[in-house]
C-alpha cells in the first residue's frame, strides 16, 4: 500500500489545514479538497473545462506542466496567477508530499 501524503491547505479566509490524502486512489487535489468539505466546487467533474477548483501552488514542487485544456480554461477564469493550477489535473503522488496550497477567491 502507498503511503499517504500531507497537504497544506490555506482557505479562502486565510486559515491553515494539514490534510492527509492517500496516493493509491489515483486522486486528485480537488477531490482531496472537496472530501474535507472544502468549497472547491468542482462543477465539471474533474475534466478541466470549468475553474471551479483553481488553486495556486505556493511551494517549489515539480508538477505535471499543465495540459491544453487547463490553459486554455484558466485562460478564461478569474483571479489567475502564475502559480494557478486546476486541482482536478493534479493527481497525487509521493512526490507531492509536503504541497503547499492556497484555495482561489470566488469568482
Amino acid at each position: 500500500m502507498a503511503p499517504d501524503i500531507t497537504l497544506y491547505l490555506t482557505d479562502r479566509e486565510g486559515n491553515s489545514h494539514k490534510l492527509i490524502a492517500p496516493t493509491d486512489m489515483q486522486m486528485n487535489v480537488m477531490e482531496v479538497c472537496k472530501s474535507y468539505e472544502f468549497p472547491v466546487e468542482g462543477t465539471c467533474g474533474g475534466m478541466a473545462l470549468c475553474a471551479s477548483c483553481q488553486i495556486y501552488i505556493e511551494s517549489d514542487h515539480k508538477l505535471p506542466e499543465r495540459n491544453e485544456d487547463e490553459e486554455a480554461m484558466l485562460s478564461e477564469a478569474f483571479h489567475v496567477k502564475e502559480n494557478s493550477r486546476l486541482g482536478c489535473q493534479i493527481y497525487l503522488t509521493p512526490e507531492l508530499d509536503g504541497l503547499r496550497l492556497t484555495i482561489a477567491p470566488e469568482e
